[in-house]
């Protein structure tokens, strides 16, 4: 059975683990340090904290810009579910919007619909890999300023929404030549088993808010409100005459490790020259061997502005309906190639249907969703594997669409 996407460990990620586990430091402390230092200077943004998921980014970001009951934030109805968990977490309203038939972005006309004076945050999601138009996103949020009702310092301080960047697919995806990361107010990365970058579990918030915001102190307030509000981290209270900390709010248990870290180091530097050159190979043989196949959409991966990270190869079947895309993936299945659908419309699922969404007001969503099959893209997907992909695809279509 060929995987779907099998995380990257080889000798060098195994060594910087052992050298961590030896080190006698294996929580917070100098990798997860070093990691961030390298992130930011890896997206150009101003400050990132590192964390242990992006669910757990997200949230903190949404609760330090006090986002709460009786508050908006614009989703996307085409996402992973804990885009809109968190903000069912801290009690706001997620005001899901359709996405684009080309890209799977968040719609700009839809954005433009949804926004009310409730809405506080705008959560752009770049599905796949491929970041959405944030220029467009910042200039929609800047023409609807009047509608904008702060309640707290950090919203008065901002005076418009929030933009928000769910880049969990696509760190070191580019946006007019500027990197995620860089392009909004807040970015937060996932470093999940099956992402590009992996520490095993975890994740990032990358700074980039603009005056008179201090990013820095940001900094310095999210990596204290992510291990319980306490002013010191473990390896800080150690050093001499340290041991004294105080705690400035009820935190969150969020902090990332240094063996997860230790993972990221070594993946961040061969991340540009070696882990995105090899996705995007596989990307581009995929699309030399569907192209020409009158039934396949192929995804877009890059334009003249934007170019993907080619986390997810979005394949869609052209003129078949859910069940026979259903029954193109069991016969893939059948010739033990495994693949995936990325993702279920958040209208579909029990949490939100009982929260009465509805899948009928996005059609475009359900219908990308309904012809979408995700081939597997990951480091050690050789050439004759994509070969037996390629032809179990093309094979499995044909059985169905043929009948």
């Amino acid at each position: 059975m060929i995987p779907f996407s099998p995380p990257r460990i080889d000798d060098k990620i195994i060594n910087e683990v052992v050298d961590t586990l030896r080190s006698g430091w294996i929580t917070t402390g100098p990798k997860t340090k070093l990691f961030e230092k390298k992130l930011t200077n890896y997206c150009s943004n101003k400050a990132t904290v590192a964390v242990n998921s992006a669910t757990a980014g997200l949230e903190l970001v949404l609760r330090w810009f006090g986002v709460g009951e009786g508050d908006e934030v614009i989703v996307p109805a085409y996402t992973y579910c804990a885009t809109a968990n968190v903000v069912l977490h801290c009690g706001a309203k997620p005001v899901l919007v359709d996405v684009n038939k080309d890209d799977f972005c968040i719609s700009l006309q839809q954005i433009e619909k949804a926004i009310t004076s409730r809405t506080k945050v705008i959560i752009a999601v770049d599905i796949g890999g491929f970041p959405c138009d944030y220029d467009e996103i910042n200039n929609i949020v800047s023409s609807k300023r009047h509608l904008f009702v702060p309640k707290t310092d950090e919203q008065k301080k901002l005076g418009r929404i929030l933009v928000l960047s769910d880049a969990a697919h696509s760190l070191g995806a580019r946006y007019k030549g500027k990197k995620t990361g860089c392009l909004c107010d807040v970015t937060v990365f996932s470093f999940h088993a099956i992402k590009n970058l992996t520490t095993a579990e975890g994740g990032a918030i990358a700074l980039n808010l603009p005056e008179p915001f201090n990013n820095d102190e940001l900094y310095y307030y999210f990596s204290t409100i992510a291990l319980h509000g306490q002013t010191k981290d473990a390896f800080t209270k150690l050093q001499k005459g340290s041991w004294r900390y105080d705690v400035i709010d009820a935190g969150y248990k969020a902090n990332m490790t240094d063996i997860l870290a230790s993972i990221g180091l070594v993946e961040i530097d061969r991340y540009d020259n070696d882990t995105l050159v090899k996705r995007k190979k596989i990307f581009n043989s995929y699309k030399k061997a569907l192209e020409n196949y009158s039934w396949a959409e192929l995804p877009i991966y890059e334009t003249e502005t934007r170019k993907s990270s080619y986390h997810v190869f979005l394949l869609r079947i052209k003129n078949i309906n859910e069940q026979q895309r259903d029954k193109i993936i069991q016969n893939i299945f059948n010739k033990d190639v495994s693949v995936n659908v990325h993702f279920q419309p958040l209208p579909m699922l029990t949490a939100y249907k009982k929260r009465g969404y509805s899948i009928t007001d996005f059609p475009v969503s359900y219908d990308n969703y309904s012809r979408e099959i995700s081939l597997p893209v990951f480091y050690d997907l050789t050439d004759e594997m994509i070969n037996i992909v390629i032809d179990a695809v093309i094979k499995s279509v044909n059985e169905v669409i043929n009948v």
